[in-house]
């Protein structure tokens, strides 16, 4: 029987993480924390009931395509284009300034130069959706302040996923030498302009898909969001064959479709996969990983630095790019704080150096405390900000 038993595993994770993002709910924190804290416990630290084993990791990974996916699906070129240069320059400044402090910090330990700036990659990491569940409640999200949060995490996911392609390249292969970063650049730059290329043909592929005799007609749609899942998961195939990132072919081939007029249609289908299966599994798998016994007084105090870190940088880095750009004082540490949240993105970033050698074991407790102290944060500074 023990070859079924994921089975129950898999019963197990998505009662646990349901009941306790529901629990998070009623504390009005993120559902994520819910189910970080439920393969926290389900792991472990604290009952030990259910092992990570080779069928929960393969759910978890397809979990994290489809998520990016998801994320790719959602990114608005319109309001990009409408952010324009401020939303860069806050994005830009919201990047650098993390991944210098995380990297200093980690040096400071005595980690070598490529864990020390993979730590730093973690940190440039935003998740907006916590920020735009309490901007909406505040009723700011279409202000100034909210479109430049929302135009700047957009260009953040963009240059966080090319830096962790560049990182998980070298990580992989071929060291940290100017020669490993030109070939890895020259493959990045061969992977983005077929799949550019191809995703011409793509789109048009799924505009002819789209076209029925009589749209009413419920089955002859949902060949759309198949072929999409399908496109989605052979991308991000491709990106791996190119040694870059899996999550990194995802996320671009959820922006390959993001303009087509199916796309909200694509979207929902695919949330209902994902929402009842693959990412409650996928966070849960995080916090199985998770093993705090073995951490030491160093670690401990390294855990409260990463954390003090992780929201420091964000508001200064970004709150720095938006004076740049003739924002006012208070509306810059409000734009700062609205990109503190590291949510599912930090996670994924982490678990996927962990995968490649490029971050040790050890510290993958400190950044999953990290990630839930920043989520809990991110609105209690936004509500105290915007109260007059």
């Amino acid at each position: 029987m023990e070859e079924y038993k994921f089975l129950l595993d898999i019963a197990i994770i998505l009662a646990m993480t349901k009941a306790f993002s529901l629990v998070s709910k009623k504390f009005n924190m993120p559902p994520v924390v819910g189910a970080l804290i439920a393969g926290i416990i389900l792991g472990p630290v604290v009952l030990n009931i259910v092992d990570p084993s080779d069928s929960i990791l393969n759910l978890a990974e397809v979990g994290v395509v489809v998520l990016m996916f998801q994320a790719g699906l959602e990114t608005d070129i319109d309001e990009l284009k409408k952010s324009g240069i401020p939303a860069f320059v806050i994005a830009l400044c919201g990047v650098l300034v993390p991944l210098v402090m995380g990297a200093a910090l980690s040096l400071a330990y005595g980690r070598n130069m490529l864990e020390s700036i993979f730590i730093g990659v973690i940190l440039t990491a935003t998740s907006v959706s916590i920020t735009v569940e309490a901007l909406q409640d505040m009723g700011h999200l279409k202000g100034r302040v909210g479109t430049a949060i929302l135009g700047a995490a957009i260009i953040d996911d963009i240059l966080g996923i090319v830096l962790l392609s560049i990182m998980t390249s070298l990580g992989g292969a071929l060291g940290f030498h100017i020669q490993a970063i030109l070939m890895v650049l020259v493959k990045m730059a061969a992977f983005f302009a077929i799949s550019i290329i191809g995703g011409i043909g793509i789109k048009k592929f799924f505009q002819w898909l789209s076209t029925y005799k009589n749209p009413e007609i419920e089955r002859h749609r949902r060949r759309v969001p198949v072929f999409a899942l399908a496109f989605c998961l052979a991308l991000a195939f491709f990106a791996e064959l190119f040694g870059i990132a899996d999550i990194t072919g995802a996320y671009l081939a959820g922006i390959i479709l993001c303009r087509l007029p199916e796309r909200f249609y694509i979207y929902n289908k695919i949330e209902v996969l994902s929402y009842m299966m693959i990412t409650p599994i996928f966070f849960a798998s995080i916090g199985l990983n998770v093993d705090i016994h073995g951490m030491t007084q160093t670690l401990i105090v390294f855990t409260i630095i990463l954390c003090v870190i992780a929201v420091i940088s964000k508001i200064a880095g970004c709150g720095l790019g938006a004076l740049l750009c003739k924002y006012g004082k208070r509306e810059s540490v409000q734009i700062g704080a609205g990109m503190v949240c590291r949510g599912e993105v930090a996670l994924i970033v982490a678990q996927k150096g962990i995968s490649v050698g490029l971050l040790s074991e050890v510290f993958f407790a400190p950044v999953v405390i990290m990630v839930l102290v920043t989520t809990l944060l991110s609105p209690i500074i936004l509500k105290m900000l915007f109260t007059k």
